[in-house]
């Protein structure tokens, strides 16, 4: 699936020559002039839009505009490309919402740079902002909410941090090792039993009828998350 560029220049040869480069990069490119027309093919389809590479000084609703009425809504990645190059402007460009900032001229070779890291840190961003279920227990990284069926259990930060490790290994065996590493980080010089303490107050917040544990004890090895609720 392609990646897809709303590209906002209004100096005709300029927006020209980088929807050509872009293209040839293999990135689908819609091309505008003015902030009203970026708006207005932006809230047409504004989930396919991946990237928006943005002149600050347009005619109309300029650069800055633009940004502060897309925000309000959507946190779609945003490169503000213009011939301003004082601090203080940059300041103002990245404080309204954008994400990066290139000033005119410019390589080729760096705006590619540049999109390809944005991407990546969008993806990344997508990536950690999602939810995980296990049965009835769901968890929210965005939010940070944890729930069982429809009843939110408060957990603290660091309890938060423990299940999400399970999450995301539903089914694997993690080792205490493993466990520290994931959530008190490889740098922990404390006590290898913190995590049998913090694993003990998750099954207490996570407590399931008939006595039976979401987290289960493989001995001799650490722990694992059930898949499911029907496993023994």
């Amino acid at each position: 699936m392609k990646v897809t560029i709303l590209l906002v220049e209004d100096e005709e040869g300029l927006r020209s020559y980088i929807r050509s480069e872009l293209v040839f990069e293999d990135y689908e490119v819609i091309a505008v002039s003015s902030g009203e027309d970026a708006l207005a093919v932006f809230n047409q389809r504004p989930t396919d839009i991946s990237l928006i590479i943005l002149d600050w000084m347009l005619p109309g609703v300029d650069g800055l505009g633009v940004i502060r009425r897309i925000r309000k809504h959507y946190d779609v990645p945003i490169m503000m490309m213009t011939a301003r190059d004082y601090v203080g402007d940059k300041v103002s460009g990245l404080d309204a919402g954008a994400d990066d900032y290139i000033t005119k001229p410019f390589e080729t070779e760096e705006l590619l740079a540049r999109i390809r890291v944005i991407l990546r840190h969008a993806t990344q961003k997508n990536i950690s902002d999602r939810k995980y279920r296990a049965g009835s227990l769901s968890l929210d990284t965005k939010t940070r909410q944890v729930f069982i069926a429809d009843n939110e259990i408060q957990l603290t930060q660091r309890e938060f941090d423990l299940l999400l490790a399970f999450m995301q290994h539903q089914g694997e065996v993690l080792t205490r090792d493993d466990l520290l590493d994931l959530v008190w980080g490889t740098s922990f010089e404390g006590q290898i039993n913190i995590v049998d303490v913090y694993v003990r107050y998750l099954r207490n917040k996570l407590k399931q009828p008939a006595g039976s544990q979401l987290i289960q004890t493989v001995r001799g090895v650490g722990y694992r998350l059930k898949e499911n609720e029907d496993e023994a």
